[in-house]
């Protein structure tokens, strides 16, 4: 639940600051949830999907038998899930 918190106040804030300080690293990925309810655990539960999706696009994939590719990917992984969801716990306990 606090990532989902996490990435809509990141999204909300990300859209309400000027031009020049949204541009996006390389890399970066837009996860829209405009046309989902949040308050219901449908919504949240493909939130959930869509970022997870983005996370994968931005690491990428190594091949199976690669275990040091495999090893940094899901480092990637785990490090971008990070940085999606530290900004919302900052957010939430406000």
């Amino acid at each position: 639940m606090s990532k989902i918190l996490f990435a809509v106040a990141a999204l909300a804030a990300a859209m309400s600051a000027p031009a020049a300080a949204t541009a996006r690293p390389a890399g970066a990925r837009v996860v829209s949830y405009s046309d989902l309810d949040l308050s219901a655990a449908a919504g949240r539960a493909r939130l959930e999907q869509r970022i997870g999706a983005a996370v994968r696009a931005v690491c990428g994939s190594a091949a199976p038998g690669d275990l040091g590719g495999v090893r940094a990917v899901e480092q990637c992984r785990a490090a971008t899930l990070a940085d999606v969801s530290r900004p919302l716990i900052v957010i939430a306990a406000r």
